[in-house]
């Protein structure tokens, strides 16, 4: 017999659970199993990120440096993304995953061994990262592109919340670890440490990606023969050409990202302000800590009927948020508001990917899941060579403050010449703005 608690509330979501965490996509074995294995996986290469970056100023003691790493991560992200996605589109999904998620094995193997060599080669540094960053650029369309296979329509927003909350979980534990890593051994002993953790914790990574059932590409059994060439990709830009609102959620986190991501900064803010440490385990988790903690109250995203005047108001919150830290002088501070943009970007990504991958068909997904890896990771790191190139020419606090009213600025401006993202509601599955 249906109750009328039951009618009211088709999903079986009362009370609190209303506003905590969805964890129903948890109940699909396949779905968890990849979930818990890019955790792992994540936390591990969060650790190798923070522990990179540092390595790289202490050889170099120049933020620009560390802003080339974010260079050497789009590169490939740009060239590998897009034809990753289109791959994901023609190939098994599950042998793409387990390929690309062995190559970033191979390179978490590569960074410990440098260290524990002594090359001390900036150089080297700057070419396992893009050949990790290649490998992150075929497997992360794959995967996205995976989710609405795995789990019913109605659980694609709880499942990308879940995963986005993961990933931003494995943000925080990664850097507080690797922090703790760095603040109890010397550089000579934390480095390899650093780099041994990460990959004995992404060998998870690559056991759920073997454990993935068969995947073919939808349609293969049409007897169309589909290809992964040029012609390929560019049906996947024609496609997304046609769809305004999706352009503008691109433009916008390009926006927000480009110009106030300040990680880049971390270490030497950390030194400098702070006396180096822990600190820069605490710079670099707290963006992370407050995407987690928005997403485990993050019930109510799935109710947001404007969803794109949310967007607008999400990037505006995480500029204002990052302006205000550069300002700030105490690190609990400068933490909190680290935090508070960390939440703001959390309701960011999940509006922008449950735009994205409702509205795409799965025969597109994978190419349009790769042109979204470009701009969401590829921005951060185009925001490390602006802020690591705008702290070199003039000082570490105009690059982040003058960086964080800077991506308020457009993303206002934005919203006012393009009315079409605010006022962008979902119609329904398959159809959306044009």
């Amino acid at each position: 017999m249906t109750t009328v608690k039951q009618r009211n509330d088709p999903g079986g979501r009362t009370g609190i659970r209303r506003w905590a965490i969805d964890l129903r996509p948890l109940r699909i074995p396949a779905y968890r199993r990849l979930w818990l294995g890019t955790g792992v996986g994540g936390c591990g290469s969060q650790i190798a990120l923070v522990a990179v970056s540092v390595q790289m100023y202490d050889l170099t003691r120049d933020s620009f440096w560390v802003g080339l790493l974010g260079v050497a991560t789009f590169v490939p992200l740009l060239v590998f993304g897009l034809w990753g996605g289109a791959f994901a589109d023609v190939l098994d999904r599950r042998r793409l995953m387990v390929a690309s998620s062995v190559l970033a094995w191979v390179t978490s193997f590569g960074l410990l061994a440098q260290a524990l060599l002594g090359a001390d080669s900036p150089v080297l540094l700057l070419v396992l990262v893009a050949v990790n960053s290649s490998a992150f650029a075929v497997s992360s369309p794959t995967r996205q592109a995976i989710i609405p296979r795995l789990v019913p329509t109605e659980l694609v927003p709880a499942a990308n919340t879940l995963s986005f909350t993961t990933a931003t979980a494995t943000m925080v534990a990664g850097p507080l670890l690797a922090g703790l890593i760095l603040a109890v051994w010397p550089p000579a002993v934390a480095l390899p440490v650093a780099y041994g953790v990460d990959g004995l914790l992404f060998g998870a990574a690559v056991w759920a990606n073997l454990r993935l059932p068969a995947l073919p590409p939808a349609g293969s059994s049409d007897g169309v023969r589909r290809t992964a060439g040029l012609r390929s990709v560019i049906e996947g830009f024609r496609y997304l050409a046609t769809t305004r609102v999706l352009l503008l959620s691109f433009a916008i986190d390009l926006v927000a990202m480009v110009f106030a991501m300040p990680r880049a900064l971390f270490p030497a803010i950390a030194e400098d302000r702070f006396g180096g440490g822990a600190a820069a385990g605490l710079l670099y988790s707290a963006i992370a800590a407050g995407s987690m903690l928005a997403g485990l109250t993050s019930g109510w995203l799935g109710r947001v009927g404007r969803q794109g005047l949310g967007l607008v108001l999400a990037v505006v919150g995480w500029g204002v948020a990052i302006a205000g830290a550069g300002l700030a002088r105490q690190l609990w501070l400068v933490v909190l508001l680290l935090a508070v943009a960390g939440a703001a970007d959390l309701v960011s990504a999940v509006l922008r990917q449950t735009m994205l991958m409702v509205h795409v068909p799965d025969e597109m997904r994978g190419r349009l899941q790769g042109v979204n890896v470009v701009v969401v990771a590829g921005g951060p790191r185009l925001g490390d060579l602006r802020a690591g190139a705008t702290a070199a020419a003039f000082g570490t606090g105009i690059a982040w403050v003058g960086g964080g009213v800077a991506a308020v600025v457009l993303a206002v401006l934005l919203a006012v010449a393009f009315p079409a993202l605010r006022r962008y509601r979902p119609t329904g599955a398959g159809t959306g703005a044009r």
